[in-house]
């Protein structure tokens, strides 16, 4: 069992939610955290490939990482 303190705000922000929700508080505090924890260990799309990411296409590494600042560059170039 954990006990929480909580300011009053949040409190009440977490009290109507739950009410429009037809859900406890607690059963509402319990799905956001396992929500928030499996969010955490899940990496995003980015994360599992951002070593191949723009590698093979050209020699240039940081290709996704730096595009806009490489487009500004094209659009330079041909203005």
């Amino acid at each position: 069992m954990i006990t929480l303190r909580l300011d009053p705000e949040l409190e009440q922000t977490i009290s109507n939610i739950a009410h429009q929700m037809g859900l406890s508080k607690s059963e509402l505090i319990r799905r956001s955290i396992t929500e928030y924890i499996d969010k955490l260990e899940k990496p995003s799309a980015w994360e599992l490939g951002q070593d191949v990411f723009g590698k093979y296409a050209s020699d240039n590494v940081n290709l996704s990482k730096d595009r806009k600042k490489l487009v500004k560059e094209k659009i330079r170039i041909k203005g």
